[in-house]
């Protein structure tokens, strides 16, 4: 009989391990069953910690916004441009981390109030610059909800990097749709180059937000496309 001591199951180990064979097996592949044989414990001890599929997300979510947190600086000194750019681009780049990262992240509730602490910062940068705390609610959310769709949309076609999913060449998709020669032109535009295509929304996003509420306080041109 093995003498090894193995690491307390808790919580954190529990969601470290789901995160991990996520990359292997994908959302839809990942179950309870499958991670309790990876950590070699029978499936009831999961439900001492996790009552059921989405309670488990919830906590790989946090997990995950831990780790971007940890991996993303946000200056005190950031304008209201500055934090957006930086909090989205840090929060695509965490999703293209995990297979199916978008899809884990999105609609799942955060098991702490780590959150908390940058939120309230984001929102002191805006309301600074002028924004009312609505209009910086709405622009905070909304360029989140663009960079969780468009992680999403990705993802599906490139579910890890150097990963393509079939039935998204781009030539094929030409030569299929040669009747409507607007949309296979498109093609090359909705399936390929997503770091400009993302780049590019994030600007119009920026851009539009600017517009709309004309905030008072000082921010660096707009981000080149």
């Amino acid at each position: 009989m093995s003498t090894e001591k193995r690491p307390p199951l808790d919580r954190a180990r529990v969601a470290d391990t789901a995160l991990k064979l996520l990359n292997e097996v994908g959302l839809d592949g990942l179950s309870l069953r499958a991670i309790a044989k990876e950590l070699d414990v029978k499936a009831p001890a999961l439900y001492w910690h996790f009552k059921d599929k989405q309670a488990l997300l919830d906590e790989m979510a946090t997990e995950m916004y831990r780790r971007m947190v940890a991996d993303t600086a946000l200056d005190p000194a950031d304008t209201w441009r500055e934090r957006l750019l930086k909090s989205n681009r840090g929060l695509r780049t965490a999703l293209l981390g995990y297979r199916d990262g978008a899809k884990v992240f999105s609609g799942s509730r955060f098991t702490g109030i780590e959150h908390a602490r940058e939120m309230e910062e984001t929102l002191r940068v805006f309301t600074a610059a002028g924004f009312t705390i609505a209009q910086a609610v709405r622009a905070t959310s909304t360029s989140y909800f663009y960079t969780l769709g468009f992680v999403t949309e990705e993802q599906g076609v490139k579910p890890m990097p150097g990963e393509r999913r079939e039935g998204f060449d781009v030539e094929d998709r030409a030569r299929l749709m040669a009747d409507f020669p607007l949309s296979a032109a498109a093609g090359a535009e909705i399936f390929e180059d997503y770091d400009h295509h993302y780049e590019e929304g994030l600007a119009l996003l920026v851009e539009g937000i600017e517009r709309r509420y004309r905030p008072s306080g000082p921010g660096p041109s707009a981000p080149h496309a």
